[in-house]
């Protein structure tokens, strides 16, 4: 399940349980275990992409601290 902050950036929750906080060496939630379906991760970084291409034009390249922008951006 993919939400919004409130800064507007796309955040990846588990479909299960609602938990925001994944393993990502194991593609499971801390929570609950539940192993996160590739088909959600896809969503979620189309989600990403789209953040990013609407938010290049009004912060820059660095629009999500610490992440790569794509390389069009």
């Amino acid at each position: 399940m993919i939400f919004h902050n409130p800064s507007g950036a796309p955040e990846l929750a588990c479909e299960q349980c609602g938990c925001r906080w994944f393993d990502r060496m194991h593609g499971t939630c801390y929570e609950c275990g539940s192993q996160v379906p590739a088909e959600e991760i896809a969503e979620f970084d189309r989600a990403l992409q789209a953040f990013w291409a609407k938010s290049a034009g009004k912060e820059g390249s660095a629009a999500v601290p610490g992440a790569n922008p794509p390389a069009d951006a």
